[in-house]
């Protein structure tokens, strides 16, 4: 196929040639894959490099950068060699004579031990350049002591800051080694954050300096129209990171997200107060942390959802039902849909009792099941968001999304709509989010569409519960 590039991808390709090391933050669905191809292929023309190493996702490191790769009839002479497999096929693959060497995140430490020191390639490109946010993980470790012998670095991200710009820090410095934000991520915290929650010398979430109520700003932040610590850092890494939207560039149909309440009865809704309330009596006496303030959300959305695991001694967990008001729920939605419909879940017992109502659904797990339901020949699919991320393609089998369980990672949750809502689909998308009013459902919903940070949603959210538990006590003693 002719290779007729969107503007964006045009303006995409001149930034990497003309940045030694940047970022495309390009929203999901944009495509970043055909433009970086494109860039490194002028780059090979020319001389400037003669081999690359590209880190991606597992699944795009399989399937999306050689099946770009075929796609455009400019790209076909590149040759790729995937770094994929076993210890043996992954040495294999190394040995053989390639343009670009793909290899997933998760063998990064491994590479890194093989080239013992060396970098035998003249670029790096980090597809998903945010699943190297954290500073402590062995990815970035290994990647931070080779930065010195790379010439070349593209970094691509449709959500470069998924938990709020502190994510931003370490992704900037494998790409220019600190000038930036600064040479370290204690620096970078300083300089722009205010710590939150925490215990003893324990942070557990920070909030980024000038964040004040609209009421509070001073008027030149007001004329801005942002808070002057997020705008300097903007600013200080806008010459080599370019953003953008899929809705200023791409004609996508309309997404619409629809609130389905679910009804519950009166004695469920007692049954769950008294549960809530238990939930926190338990965690009495203890500063919240980040391990029960999860653990304490997690048993709410799962009670919402409608099971609850339940811990056997030397055994593996078990749940226990307690109603079916989301399922019931859902089945009317499927009864009423016209087309396939995907249902996100999050607990194993979510799928459990999924699979048990809807007989003819299908977990979407392999290669087959996603070929299969973009052929249309899956009714029902049954997928978990963390299995739905980079580089998957869904908007041909269906228009519809139905959220059985809400999630605190905005990054998953984005990521799972455009699995659907992007180039290519031709209805509009529906985004069904069964919420149960009174519980953490709507917490977590009112959290995760607002734009704090991950953990802040998850502390604020389960704080709130606390507290008022608390206050209701009182009123009782």
């Amino acid at each position: 196929m002719q290779y007729k590039p969107h503007e964006y991808q045009e303006v995409s390709k001149e930034h990497i040639l003309g940045n030694p090391y940047c970022a495309l933050f390009l929203e999901m669905g944009l495509g970043k894959t055909a433009p970086t191809l494109t860039a490194i292929s002028d780059l090979l023309d020319i001389g400037e490099i003669t081999k690359v190493l590209v880190i991606a996702p597992l699944r795009v490191a399989d399937m999306v950068w050689t099946a770009e790769r075929d796609k455009w009839d400019h790209l076909r002479h590149l040759k790729i060699s995937k770094v994929l497999g076993t210890e043996k096929q992954r040495k294999k693959a190394l040995a053989e004579k390639a343009h670009i060497y793909i290899i997933n995140r998760e063998n990064v430490v491994w590479l890194m031990g093989q080239l013992k020191g060396s970098f035998p390639f003249d670029m790096l490109v980090i597809d998903e350049l945010s699943s190297f946010k954290s500073p402590t993980s062995a990815r970035f470790k290994a990647l931070k002591v080779i930065l010195p012998l790379i010439s070349r670095i593209v970094g691509l991200t449709g959500t470069p800051q998924p938990n709020g710009l502190r994510d931003l820090w370490s992704q900037l410095y494998l790409l220019d080694r600190g000038e930036r934000l600064g040479k370290s991520m204690a620096a970078y915290t300083d300089t722009y954050f205010n710590p939150g929650q925490g215990k003893g010398h324990v942070v557990y979430n920070y909030t980024l300096k000038g964040k004040r109520k609209k009421d509070e700003l001073d008027p030149i932040i007001k004329l801005l129209g942002t808070d002057i610590y997020e705008k300097e850092i903007y600013s200080k890494i806008a010459d080599i990171c370019i953003s953008m939207k899929s809705e200023d560039y791409l004609n996508l149909p309309e997404r619409i997200d629809r609130i389905v309440e679910v009804p519950f009865s009166e004695a469920l809704r007692k049954q769950y107060s008294d549960f809530e309330r238990d939930c926190v009596l338990e965690l009495e006496g203890e500063q919240i942390t980040a391990v029960n303030a999860a653990v304490l959300a997690g048993k709410l959305i799962q009670f919402a959802n409608g099971a609850l695991y339940v811990q056997q001694e030397n055994a593996a967990p078990l749940y226990k039902e307690i109603h079916n008001a989301k399922l019931d729920a859902l089945e009317e939605i499927i009864d009423v849909s016209t087309g396939s419909v995907l249902v996100a879940y999050w607990f194993q017992h979510d799928l459990a009792r999924l699979k048990r109502r809807f007989s003819k659904g299908r977990v979407l797990k392999t290669n087959k099941d996603f070929e299969d339901w973009n052929a249309g020949s899956i009714d029902i699919g049954f997928i978990h968001p963390a299995s739905a991320g980079h580089g998957l393609n869904l908007q041909t089998g269906g228009n519809t999304i139905v959220w059985f369980s809400m999630i605190w990672s905005l990054e998953l949750y984005q990521q799972l709509n455009k699995r659907l809502h992007r180039q290519g689909q031709l209805n509009a998308v529906i985004v069904h989010h069964l919420l149960i009013a009174g519980t953490m459902d709507m917490i977590v919903w009112d959290r995760l569409t607002d734009k704090d940070a991950g953990q802040n949603r998850l502390f604020e959210g389960t704080k709130a519960i606390i507290n008022r538990v608390r206050k209701e006590l009182l009123q009782i003693v």
